[in-house]
């Protein structure tokens, strides 16, 4: 048995166990220990793993890995490429600003003290008005993968809503099978702002907060109500997180995610 130093980190309220993994230290395949470590009750508690790593790009810095609660590697995370960011910087790992390889793409990030931003990949597949039934009823959903698949569903009653029950069925509906979708919960405020929560697939479960979620929905409200850069998404958390973007067209480009990061506590943890 071997024995783990790891940071725990937090991006607007998603939390993460963040190992540097650039020496292999871990070994092996990480989907057991993203299981073990990430558990709440048992063990430390995340909505994640991430590895930074050594980059095999030319055009990285670093490499994120980040392995869900269920033990699957997700291609992209936005909250957690950016407590990497921050934890690269902090500990001299990296310059500032930085570039990390992850299976999304090249992601660029820079850390403003307790406030990181990162240049998302350009978002694909928008898809505006999918009626789709969900628990016997008709639900108006929008779809767009931000890095990873998110359906959107704006909502008038966002605070007693069933995230949950409604979250866990619109991530299983055969309309996004194989790979099923997170469903991020929108409402709407008239300030050019969102209030936003979301079902992650790999946690599922509600999370505090969801990078690449609230994204997806500012991509959403943009196209749907003519939101303008920057729109301010407020997670769970009560953290808000703001979403930058230009338009060419139909398409969305140069988007980006700011918000606040920050460092928990260290640990280590025998394997």
């Amino acid at each position: 048995m071997s024995i783990i130093n790891f940071v725990k980190m937090t991006g607007a309220g998603n939390d993460f166990i963040l190992v540097d993994n650039r020496a292999g230290v871990l070994g092996g395949d990480p989907a057991p220990i993203a299981r073990r470590l990430t558990d709440r009750r048992r063990s430390v508690g995340a909505d994640g793993l991430i590895l930074l790593e050594k980059s095999r790009n030319a055009d990285a810095d670093i490499r994120m890995r980040i392995f869900n609660p269920d033990g699957s590697e997700a291609q992209m995370c936005g909250n957690g490429v950016r407590c990497l960011a921050k934890f690269s910087v902090d500990n001299r790992i990296t310059k500032n600003p930085l570039r990390v390889e992850t299976l999304a793409g090249v992601i660029g990030a820079e850390v403003k003290g307790g406030v990181v931003r990162a240049k998302m990949s350009d978002p694909k597949g928008l898809r505006l008005g999918l009626g789709l039934e969900i628990n016997g009823k008709r639900l108006d959903l929008h779809f767009v993968n931000t890095g990873v698949p998110h359906a959107v569903m704006l909502t008038d009653s966002l605070g007693e809503l069933d995230a949950f029950g409604l979250g866990r069925a619109i991530r299983r509906h055969p309309f996004f099978a194989p790979q099923g979708a997170n469903a991020d919960f929108v409402g709407i405020r008239h300030d050019n702002s969102l209030e936003l929560r979301t079902y992650e697939r790999g946690v599922e479960d509600e999370t505090l907060a969801c990078g690449t979620g609230a994204t997806a929905a500012a991509i959403v409200a943009a196209a749907l109500k003519g939101f303008e850069s920057p729109v301010l998404v407020t997670p769970k958390s009560g953290e808000p997180l703001k979403v930058y973007f230009s338009r060419e067209g139909e398409a969305f480009v140069d988007v980006y995610l700011e918000g606040p990061v920050e460092k928990s506590f260290e640990g280590r943890v025998r394997l």
